[in-house]
């Protein structure tokens, strides 16, 4: 047999195999998955996206064969309870909670051995106490944690702020993602040289005062995954930007509101990772079987806005490197 007819008859037996396994899909009954995130903001719309996306191409679409519910509970804690016990009621095939105080929540209602949770966007989810490990957990919970790569994103501010002595660390103290990485801030920016200011918001009417706190005695500012600050982070990039300081952020999401640069993951990638979790529990594996994932890349994320009204110049190994908005 010629390579040519060999190329072909892999080829066909590889597209007869897809096309029984979407047939297979289509055939079988509709499944039924519940979404929530805690409150609004662009990196936790761009994991629900991308979980949307995923699915679609591992065969489950919306509206087809694959039925969603989608609440969200708007950084109300009541809301986020009611939402956990609606979705314990309905039972759907499994249950994605973004972020960790939607997952928190959930697992608190649902529990740990019925419905499949799937968690996403969750910075420390064994000190959130969601799984008790990464690799080898009991129940039914599981999902893609996104612990920002903080030592390279502190590096990055001495890359492109290379005079810069102080840093504005701003964040909620009753963010568990936000607390959850301070002594990781702390360490890695007293290795880099820095001095931190923290300033320090606990709810969302104070934010703009912590910002100004800020103002005059930093020569940049720092936001950690904090769903607080990150669903204001329109005004708060705003307001840095109007008083010259550039606002770096640990997700990337927060550049298109306005921060000046990220070095972290995609949160619509981190959606498709969750989309794959997810599809994997919809064709019958057990939750317990998958370890606890995480973004394989890291990316650069520029505001273009931001950096022609500082008027930072970049490393050129930062300019070939970066995503621009």
């Amino acid at each position: 047999m010629s390579n040519a007819n060999v190329v072909k008859k892999t080829l066909n037996a590889l597209l007869l195999s897809l096309s029984l396994n979407y047939s297979s899909l289509a055939d079988s009954p509709p499944k039924h998955i519940a979404v929530t995130q805690y409150v609004e903001h662009v990196a936790a719309d761009a994991v629900r996206q991308g979980l949307l996306e995923e699915l679609a191409k591992k065969g489950y679409r919306q509206g087809k064969n694959l039925t969603v519910n989608f609440e969200n509970a708007q950084g109300n804690a009541a809301t986020a309870s009611q939402i956990a016990r609606q979705f314990a009621g309905l039972k759907p095939d499994v249950i994605v909670a973004i972020t960790t105080p939607s997952a928190q929540t959930m697992v608190k209602t649902v529990g740990k051995d019925s419905t499949p949770i799937v968690f996403s966007a969750v910075t420390d989810p064994i000190a959130a106490g969601l799984v008790s490990s990464l690799n080898d957990h009991k129940g039914k919970v599981t999902g893609v944690m996104d612990a920002p790569p903080i030592k390279e994103q502190v590096e990055f501010i001495k890359t492109v702020l290379p005079t810069a002595k102080t840093i504005g660390l701003l964040y909620n103290p009753g963010d568990n993602g936000s607390v959850s990485s301070l002594e990781t801030i702390r360490k890695v920016a007293k290795a880099q040289g820095f001095n931190l200011v923290e300033s320090t918001p606990y709810k969302s009417s104070e934010i703009q005062a912590a910002v100004l706190q800020l103002v005059g005695k930093v020569d940049a500012i720092y936001i950690p995954l904090d769903n607080m600050i990150v669903s204001a982070m329109s005004s708060v990039a705003s307001l840095a930007l109007k008083h010259n300081l550039p606002l770096f952020t640990a997700d990337g999401g927060s550049v298109k509101d306005g921060a000046f640069a990220c070095v972290g993951y995609s949160y619509l990638k981190t959606g498709h990772k969750t989309g794959e979790v997810v599809a994997e529990i919809l064709n019958g594996r057990d939750p317990s079987e998958i370890a606890v994932a995480s973004p394989s890349t890291i990316d650069i994320f520029i505001n273009r806005h931001a950096l022609e009204k500082l008027n930072i110049v970049l490393p050129e190994s930062v300019q070939t490197q970066a995503h621009f908005y």
